[in-house]
């Protein structure tokens, strides 16, 4: 594949990456191309950014822009995305993923039916409080760094939509569900917050972006390909 090119690349993030080292790792590949056809890259030319950061833990859809196409970064923000996720009830995280310290908070097993009548609750618009653990700036500084040095970190709640959200298995502890979300919602905190109202305590297990947008991950690319 030819990385000199601007434009925009669609990454399948593998777990474990951050969404800085998919960019680190493409930028290294895009300046190794143009060292190879005996070319000198520009600042310009060397620029790569991507438009919408997973967390760690997360794999799937995430969208590299190149050169010039990184000034389209607003662009893709802003859209709606689709997201898969393993919810495991029972148990809390203090970062709401597999990362945190994990509790056991309840041993109540939900019925289907109270899941999925818990769930219609958060259709529609919905106030969600992000993550503390997370890249929002509070005072300049990125919300998980002040976290990291145990310092309190209050975070403004925001309205965020919840355009469509469905059962794709449930097999307690395990409830995993597709969810398709308006800009700026963390499944993390969506995941919390259905445990809270199953009285089970939550957190995100597994994590995977589907689509942002009318961009889908069947056409991505597996970073090991490139």
């Amino acid at each position: 594949m030819d990385l000199t090119k601007d434009g925009i690349l669609l990454i399948d993030k593998p777990a474990g990456w951050t969404s800085f080292d998919v960019v680190a790792k493409l930028r290294g590949a895009r300046k190794a191309q143009f060292k190879a056809a005996s070319v000198t890259p520009t600042k310009r030319q060397l620029r790569v950014g991507h438009a919408g950061t997973l967390d760690p833990f997360a794999t799937g859809l995430l969208i590299i822009l190149l050169g010039d196409a990184t000034k389209r970064s607003d662009e893709f923000l802003k859209q709606d995305k689709t997201y898969e996720a393993t919810i495991q009830l029972g148990t809390v995280s203090t970062t709401g993923d597999p990362e945190g310290e994990l509790t056991s908070q309840s041993d109540k097993e939900p019925s289907e039916n109270e899941v999925h009548a818990v769930l219609k609750q958060f259709l529609g618009q919905i106030t969600q409080i992000p993550p503390i653990y997370s890249a929002i700036k509070i005072g300049g500084q990125r919300a998980y760094k002040l976290a990291r040095k145990g310092k309190e970190v209050e975070i403004p709640s925001r309205q965020v939509t919840i355009h469509s959200i469905e059962v794709t298995n449930y097999a307690y502890p395990e409830l995993r569900i597709r969810t398709r979300v308006s800009s700026g919602t963390y499944i993390r905190s969506l995941a919390q917050d259905i445990g809270d109202a199953l009285a089970t305590g939550a957190y995100c297990k597994e994590l995977r972006r589907t689509s942002i947008g009318d961009l889908d991950i069947r056409d991505s690319n597996e970073l090991s390909t490139l």
